[in-house]
């Protein structure tokens, strides 16, 4: 069950919508103006490996590139 991040068109806030399945209807409120009009936002995320790291930070995958870059 995904939670997706959407933007305001109206106001630009960016908000969550926990989202039962990629399927279902989606009834989009503004948490801050309102507004039903709000679009799929990109947003990045990071998973916590299992070994520990001083900054606190997520793990950085060591899997290899897709293709080569130059």
């Amino acid at each position: 069950m995904p939670i997706y991040e959407y933007v305001c068109q109206e106001c630009e806030t960016r908000y969550e919508k926990f989202v039962r399945s990629r399927t279902a209807k989606v009834e989009l409120k503004c948490p801050t103006c309102g507004s039903p009009h709000g679009e799929k936002a990109f947003s990045a995320f990071s998973t916590r490996g299992g070994s520990s790291s001083s900054a606190g930070l997520g793990s950085v995958s060591t899997a290899p590139a897709c293709g080569s870059f130059g």
